[in-house]
């Protein structure tokens, strides 16, 4: 039986839709992560510096920080709501990738009002754009086609490319040559990504319509009826899953806040006699993705088409737990701090390493596996409630961040990696019961016949 859905061009494998989703992805990554590169030392800046910034507090910067990634991601839930009810995934990234170029360009302005209503479009533009994109993704494959998860890999490792690229230029821009020309800089790349995505429609025409206009007899049923028992219980799993993402991403997300902190305050960053950039940090986790994403990715088919344990579900707690033994390196840098008064830049870097080798496990995991479970009707909203548990995890990392000025880095270090691994640890004991609620969505993958 084949996989492949009819009409598609393919480029090494894989439908070319992917790849007009894949720079689109990348760009709006490269105008998000370099605004969040520069976002906290933005505003840890004192307004006497040369590049002066705004002068808070580290615990007044984490907790903007917090709320902000948090309304980011939750702004997917009304997002994917818009789409599935009434635009489409389509058009709605489109409307968000316009949003997020005003909303990048208005950070230039040096302005208060320009700040807060910069991020206010972001929010709006990321909330519209992220889970439509993503779900476009899934819809590029049939459902049985084992490609799906390495296809959301190497649409995730456009996403670490634009991270990647814009933690090194746009942070270096923003702390070199002025916050606002690194915002500026920003908005420029998320314009280049809203251009290349209106230049590949002619690859998606068969992807991200609005089913309430669909001639398929399939999508307009489970536009009606309501749901049977089947979807219910897969749902359940999500729901469950989903507290993974809010734990993996209240740790993960320590990178933006604390860990961009510690860098600039806490470690000994100079290099052959040249002080490395703080944001310059920020860019090692989108490197490792770029190299190790196709062989994790892979290791995991290999797994699969061999008949060992390679579920979803598995594959995210494993992720949880490797991510969570990570911080073991900055209780260690913490260690270091205190005994001596700076740390080693390659605990920062081994921190980085760990976090993304489980982050490869569970953040494009859990991507494909939202578009396996969730019910067609409800394909977009269930993205954009992943994105807001994600939010959700965004928020908890920033008020982990915030108690980090009382309890000490070591004690928030040390507590995030014991708490990961030992829920990761809790949760595989019940990973069966789960995954016979999914009724064997995942038992029938197998390699795409030409």
């Amino acid at each position: 039986m084949t996989t492949k859905l009819q009409h598609q061009k393919e480029l090494f494998g894989h439908p070319i839709g992917l790849y007009v989703l894949f720079f689109t992805e990348m760009w709006e990554r490269f105008s998000y992560y370099g605004m969040r590169a520069i976002l906290v030392l933005y505003l840890v800046a004192q307004t006497t510096d040369a590049n002066n910034g705004l002068g808070w507090s580290n615990g007044e910067a984490l907790a903007l920080y917090g709320w902000y990634t948090m309304l980011v991601y939750v702004a997917s839930i009304p997002g994917g709501w818009i789409a599935d009810k009434f635009l489409g995934q389509k058009k709605s990234v489109l409307y968000g990738g316009i949003l997020l170029v005003a909303g990048h360009s208005i950070l230039a302005v040096e302005q208060m009002w320009a700040f807060y209503t910069g991020l206010g479009l972001i929010i709006a533009g990321v909330g519209m754009l992220k889970p439509n994109i993503s779900t476009m993704v899934g819809g590029l494959y049939k459902q049985g086609d084992i490609r799906r998860d390495k296809g959301f890999t190497i649409f995730y490792i456009g996403i670490n490319v634009g991270a990647f690229l814009s933690s090194l230029i746009v942070g270096y821009v923003g702390e070199v040559h002025g916050w606002h020309y690194g915002f500026g800089l920003a908005g420029i790349g998320m314009a280049l990504g809203l251009i290349q995505y209106m230049a590949g429609q002619k690859y998606l025409k068969h992807v991200g319509n609005f089913m309430g206009e669909s001639e398929n007899s399939e999508e307009k049923e489970a536009m009606n009826r309501p749901l049977n028992k089947v979807e219910k219980d897969r749902i359940v799993v999500l729901f469950i899953s989903f507290i993974l993402v809010i734990i993996f991403w209240g740790a993960f997300e320590q990178a933006g806040g604390l860990m961009n902190i510690y860098a600039k305050e806490n470690t000994n960053r100079m290099l052959l006699g040249w002080e490395v950039p703080a944001s310059w940090f920020q860019s090692l986790n989108a490197m490792f993705i770029i190299f190790l994403g196709t062989t994790v990715a892979g290791y995991w088919a290999h797994r699969k088409l061999k008949g060992k344990l390679s579920t979803s579900l598995f594959k995210m707690i494993v992720g949880l737990i490797i991510m969570g033994t990570g911080f073991f390196f900055m209780s260690a840098a913490a260690t270091q701090f205190e005994d001596t008064g700076s740390s080693a830049m390659y605990w920062l870097v081994l921190a980085y390493l760990f976090h993304t080798i489980g982050e490869l496990c569970i953040s494009p995991v859990a991507l494909s596996y939202i578009t396996k479970l969730a019910p067609l009707k409800y394909a977009s909203l269930m993205m954009g409630v992943y994105f807001a548990m994600t939010g959700f995890g965004n928020k908890l990392a920033g008020l982990l961040g915030e108690a980090s000025e009382s309890m000490g880095e070591f004690t928030i270090f040390t507590g995030i990696a014991t708490f990961c691994v030992v829920f990761g640890a809790l949760v595989l004991l019940f990973r069966k019961k789960l995954e016979y609620l999914t009724h064997g969505v995942e038992e029938k993958e197998g390699i795409v016949e030409e």
